[in-house]
């Protein structure tokens, strides 16, 4: 008789960062958790419910609204021998803790000269279209990719989410790691139920095509994916590339991409000016330009706070529409 297929286990993006967490705790008791409604409440997304039950409020820890205190505290943990996990409700809050983050923790073992470690992993939330306003929606993630000490994962599938997340917190360099707040329900993917990490500064071609690369981050990459299928329809072939880190940047597969497609879009979700896409369409101009066939072009958030209103709201961030457009225009079809 044919052997029955495997079947093929699912979870949402949500789903695999909560089991990422719990796998690690189970491994390490020296992992703890602490942030805001964190505990019975399991985040305000419901992200982490149930994890309180199994590993009690010594590991998983209901902090006050003080996100200088409780980073703060984290930093200090790690150098002591933890491996906490923080969590920052939103990614907008990197404001409140960008001392504790970027001149503490990024900076600690080089003070030292190696003697400290600093093995922190700062949860942080992303993304607009969720009607939260201009406080609440900001994609930050190119802070602390400034930061020389960081290491800053972007995931965008719950099978990477998983694989990094596991990295991050067995990494003994503080990381920063950005959850689109859309994928946590509406993004759903394969999660193998082996134990498996994925490194930290290895990109993946999450489509191949030959005519044009579309390099994109987090939700851009649901995006992007969705560009592919409107250009193929018009005979256009698009390779989707995602860096899944923005530091360490794999910026091998991004150049040898784009060397064969000879056209690129860089995408993000952040803001276009002074953001993502500078850097990584900088680096495929120097790297790449003499197999460009014309300019690397970019479409990030416009260069205003996200507004409440969803018409105002939803074009603000890059779209599907966009993309295959001008993906279009530079291919001449």
């Amino acid at each position: 008789m044919p052997e029955l297929a495997t079947a093929v286990r699912e979870l949402t993006f949500g789903e695999a960062i909560k089991e990422a967490i719990a796998e690690e705790m189970r491994r390490d008791p020296r992992v703890v958790l602490m942030g805001e409604d964190v505990a019975e409440a399991g985040t305000t997304f419901k992200v982490l419910v149930g994890l309180v039950d199994e590993f009690g409020k010594e590991r998983i820890i209901d902090t006050p609204i003080s996100e200088a205190g409780f980073t703060g505290l984290g930093v200090g943990a790690a150098m002591a021998g933890m491996r906490p996990i923080v969590d920052i409700m939103f990614g907008d809050f990197l404001m409140i803790i960008m001392d504790q983050v970027a001149n503490q923790a990024a900076k600690i073992h080089y003070m030292s000269g190696g003697k400290w470690k600093v093995p922190l992993v700062i949860r942080a939330t992303m993304g607009a279209t969720r009607r939260s306003a201009a406080q609440h929606s900001q994609s930050l993630h190119a802070w602390p990719s400034h930061i020389p000490g960081l290491k800053v994962v972007v995931p965008s599938t719950p099978y990477d989410a998983k694989g990094l997340f596991k990295a991050a917190v067995r990494e003994d360099n503080p990381v920063v790691i950005f959850e689109h707040k859309i994928s946590y329900r509406k993004v759903k993917g394969h999660v193998p139920d082996e134990d498996y990490i994925i490194p930290l500064g290895v990109a993946d071609v999450k489509r191949e095509g030959t005519d044009i690369t579309l390099i994109a981050l987090s939700s851009m990459v649901q995006v992007a994916l969705g560009a592919a299928k409107m250009l193929e329809e018009v005979g256009i072939s698009a390779e989707v590339v995602d860096p899944r880190t923005t530091w360490p940047l794999d910026e091998k597969t991004l150049v040898e991409s784009v060397k064969k497609t000879s056209r690129c879009i860089v995408i993000d979700e952040g803001y276009f000016r002074y953001g993502i896409t500078g850097e990584l369409a900088s680096l495929i101009q120097e790297q790449a330009f003499f197999d460009l066939d014309g300019p690397v072009r970019r479409l990030g958030a416009m260069h205003v706070p996200i507004p409440f209103s969803p018409s105002l709201e939803d074009v603000t961030v890059p779209s599907e529409r966009q993309v295959f457009d001008l993906a279009r225009q530079m291919c001449n079809k």
